[in-house]
């Protein structure tokens, strides 16, 4: 894991896609310094880049992130254009696995050969991407968690330790926290497990044990926290008390497999589907998208600034 925090040298670096994550993407790399330059297929997602990375910049400024001089933003009108002379390309297409291919075919045709290729795929996996590219080893995977701009995380897999570790050093001087796949898996890390979560939230919605709020209460104010500072398998080492993980397992390893054992693999079927959607409403009590995602930047910014301030060596 890396977490090398230094400042970079500036550079040029590519933002394809201009939608959410690409906005979020681009405020970061011109928050430490480098310049960079944006494409999308969509006219209107390009004009709406410029003011789009305004409020992630400045909640970057709100947490002393970045360097004392920001980049300078190009939008380019053709792709060409973006790429060139990038040291990385971010990849934000759409999850469509021909889509991507056509566009790394492009890429490799318009770029320096030791150009990075970097596609924050949330779920599509690296050997499905980079079939037809003539130098595989340029393309990685390097997702983030939404939104790219606050959450650390990256999650790095590619074939090429030297390749990662590039990419590492460069993600990680922009304070993000990068871990690595030892295999190429569906989902990654981290969505795999927010996908298993979930998918037994739903269950208890299903059967009847709680609503979606109780739900969502029981997570931010039980585990989600205790999550937000040690990982669940530190957890569970110190659920064992003096004995650590060790003693858990010999005497608490039955009971946690019975649990496992009860665990639900819900459908979504329209009931179930109406029942989530009701108790969205009744959570969200009127406030729309934009008010949901400020409480929740904001709540992320207090909680990065008490991690900051309670570091671990």
């Amino acid at each position: 894991m890396s977490t090398d925090t230094q400042s970079s040298t500036s550079e040029k670096l590519a933002v394809l896609g201009c939608g959410l994550i690409g906005q979020s993407w681009a405020a970061l790399f011109l928050s430490y310094g480098h310049d960079v330059s944006a494409w999308d297929p969509d006219p209107k997602a390009r004009a709406a880049l410029a003011a789009g990375v305004q409020h992630p910049l400045a909640q970057l400024a709100e947490l002393g992130e970045g360097a004392e001089r920001a980049g300078q933003l190009t939008i380019c009108d053709t792709l060409e254009e973006a790429v060139a002379g990038a040291v990385l390309i971010q990849e934000n297409a759409s999850e469509n696995v021909p889509l991507k291919q056509k566009l790394y075919a492009s890429i490799e045709a318009l770029v320096s050969p030791d150009a990075m290729i970097a596609s924050s795929t949330s779920s599509l996996t690296w050997s499905m991407l980079s079939e037809g590219m003539i130098n595989k080893e340029r393309l990685l995977t390097a997702h983030p968690f939404n939104p790219p701009h606050l959450m650390p995380l990256v999650e790095l897999y590619g074939p090429s330790p030297a390749i990662v570790d590039r990419a590492a050093a460069l993600y990680g001087s922009m304070g993000r926290v990068c871990v690595r796949l030892r295999k190429d898996a569906v989902g990654h890390i981290a969505n795999r497990l927010s996908s298993a979560l979930w998918r037994e939230a739903v269950n208890i919605v299903a059967e009847g044990i709680a609503d979606v709020a109780e739900v969502d209460a029981a997570l931010v104010h039980g585990p989600g926290l205790r999550w937000s500072v040690i990982g669940s398998h530190m957890a569970y080492h110190l659920g064992g008390g003096a004995g650590g993980i060790g003693h858990y397992l010999a005497h608490l390893g039955p009971s946690q497999e019975r649990r496992w054992a009860t665990l639900g693999t819900p459908s979504l079927t329209p009931e179930v589907c109406a029942q989530l959607v009701a108790g969205i409403q009744e959570e969200a009590a009127g406030r729309d998208i934009p008010q949901l995602e400020a409480e929740r930047d904001s709540r992320l910014i207090a909680m990065l600034r008490a991690r900051d301030a309670f570091a671990a060596p």
